[in-house]
């Protein structure tokens, strides 16, 4: 396709190879698990549209690099700028990192309004972001061969003109009832970033690899799966929390892998002042005292607190 494009538009009018990375569900295909596909960005000439998106800066960015000026010496390194005075030049104006050519836009959720059921259907974010970055508000979007119709749906949301073919009627009718009621699904994920799913703290992480667990999030009953199933069936783990007494960690586990269809479960009891002597263990339930994960996690901070008073020292 590439080599084709390059003929078809010229291989100086190439711009961008777009990766639209995304999460799936592994299959047993042998070999790598696809999770992302190509976009050729090219245009007709060198005097073309592109709208400048910005993002947010990485965790990792600190003040220095958003608020000063930098400058490249003779060997390309780059610095940050001192006037003659030597104080700091503080940057102009800043709108966010400049998008890159990787775009991470979740796949269509099996259950995602927008969904159609048509093989190739794309989300209506990810050709909303081409339609930004190369057209205006009233510029006019083509798309030859359009399938479900996303491109058309995402320039009607954008308002842009737009015109569209295919030589399926089954494609041309389905496209037309998208536009009667255009729908675009909002992906959670891009709205709160990936760090809002994460429920468990740096000791239940610890505690849950210690065992060799697959991690679950946002679960009252499971926090994880031992890797290994027993039985032909899976084994839940779960951590009691600290406003949890005993006899509510133990019923919030036996249902949860009940509904799972669990062969075993496993309790790890990590409060011993919330232990009811009277609760009763479901037979496929394992419960083990957390005093040995307790007793690990106090050395290594006993061990850090050496270290750094040597380190000091």
């Amino acid at each position: 396709m590439r080599i084709i494009l390059d003929d078809e538009f010229g291989e100086s009018n190439f711009r961008s190879e777009i990766i639209w990375a995304y999460k799936r569900w592994s299959n047993a295909k042998k070999g790598l698990l696809s999770g992302h596909q190509t976009i050729f960005f090219y245009s007709k000439t060198d005097n073309f549209k592109f709208n400048t998106m910005y993002t947010e800066y990485s965790p990792t960015t600190n003040v220095d690099q958003i608020l000063q000026e930098r400058v490249r010496n003779s060997a390309g390194k780059a610095s940050y700028k001192y006037d003659k005075k030597g104080d700091i030049v503080i940057a102009k104006e800043k709108k966010g990192v400049p998008l890159s050519d990787v775009w991470e836009i979740p796949f269509l959720n099996p259950k995602a309004r927008e969904r159609t059921g048509y093989p190739t259907q794309k989300p209506v974010e990810l050709l909303e972001k081409i339609i930004k970055i190369s057209t205006d508000e009233g510029d006019s979007v083509f798309d030859p061969f359009c399938g479900s119709g996303t491109t058309l749906v995402a320039a009607k949301i954008l308002n842009r003109r737009f015109t569209g073919v295919d030589k399926n009627s089954s494609a041309v009718e389905l496209c037309n009832r998208r536009l009667e009621a255009p729908v675009k699904s909002v992906s959670r994920l891009l709205q709160v970033g990936a760090n809002a799913y994460k429920t468990k703290t740096d000791e239940e992480l610890a505690i849950l690899h210690m065992l060799g667990c697959d991690v679950v999030q946002r679960n009252k009953g499971i926090d994880g799966f031992l890797r290994k199933f027993y039985l032909n069936a899976p084994v839940a783990v779960k951590i009691q929390k600290p406003y949890e007494s005993f006899f509510e960690a133990v019923d919030l586990l036996d249902n949860a892998g009940k509904r799972k269809k669990c062969s075993f479960t496993v309790l790890i009891r990590t409060s011993e002042g919330l232990v009811d002597s009277e609760t009763p263990i479901p037979p496929n339930m394992v419960v083990l005292n957390e005093l040995n994960f307790q007793l690990n996690s106090s050395l290594l901070k006993v061990s850090d607190n050496y270290r750094m008073k040597f380190m000091q020292g």
